[in-house]
């Protein structure tokens, strides 16, 4: 079995005449959020093998404040060819990963991520499965589960929704 993960960044300053995307950076909210997704994980056993991150300011910030959660922190690394991905190169660099690592992470950016989730997904809780139609919110984070044993053999719709979270929902979440 492998498991991906899915993790949008979390909320980012707006885009200004002059700043140059790829630097953007988080704001407050986005730390907090990251940080939280990050708690989340750590205390539902979602921890990475293996992290791959955009090359933009903004992942790599949200990686920062949600691996911080970790002790240690999973090894990660910047692939390039998720800024500004489409759904295909986000799906190649997947297809990519090592057989060493049964629990993917990518954090990158939309509409390339919410596409790719809605892709790979053929199955799974039917209300997580609509509400993530609807869409992928920065620092939303998608678990799917595929039942094959090697990243070359992913094709679309080849995967289960195991859970689909974001900073809201867990907000609104009973205790």
């Amino acid at each position: 079995m492998r498991r991906l993960i899915l993790f949008r960044h979390a909320k980012a300053e707006p885009s200004e005449s002059g700043l140059e995307d790829r630097a953007r950076v988080l704001i407050e909210r986005g730390r907090k959020d990251a940080g939280k997704i990050g708690a989340y994980m750590k205390s539902h056993a979602l921890v990475p093998d293996r992290v791959v991150i955009s090359p933009a300011a903004r992942t790599q910030e949200t990686w920062k404040f949600t691996a911080a959660a970790f002790r240690p922190a999973p090894g990660a690394t910047t692939a390039d060819p998720l800024y500004e991905a489409t759904p295909h190169a986000i799906f190649g660099v997947i297809k990519e990963a090592p057989a060493a690592a049964h629990t993917l992470m990518v954090v990158a950016h939309n509409p390339g991520l919410h596409e790719v989730a809605l892709m790979l997904i053929a199955s799974g809780d039917i209300d997580a499965r609509e509400r993530l139609r609807e869409k992928l919110p920065t620092a939303g984070l998608v678990v799917i589960d595929f039942a094959f044993d090697d990243w070359s053999k992913l094709h679309p719709q080849s995967g289960r929704l195991e859970r689909f979270v974001s900073p809201k929902s867990l907000e609104a979440a009973p205790n």
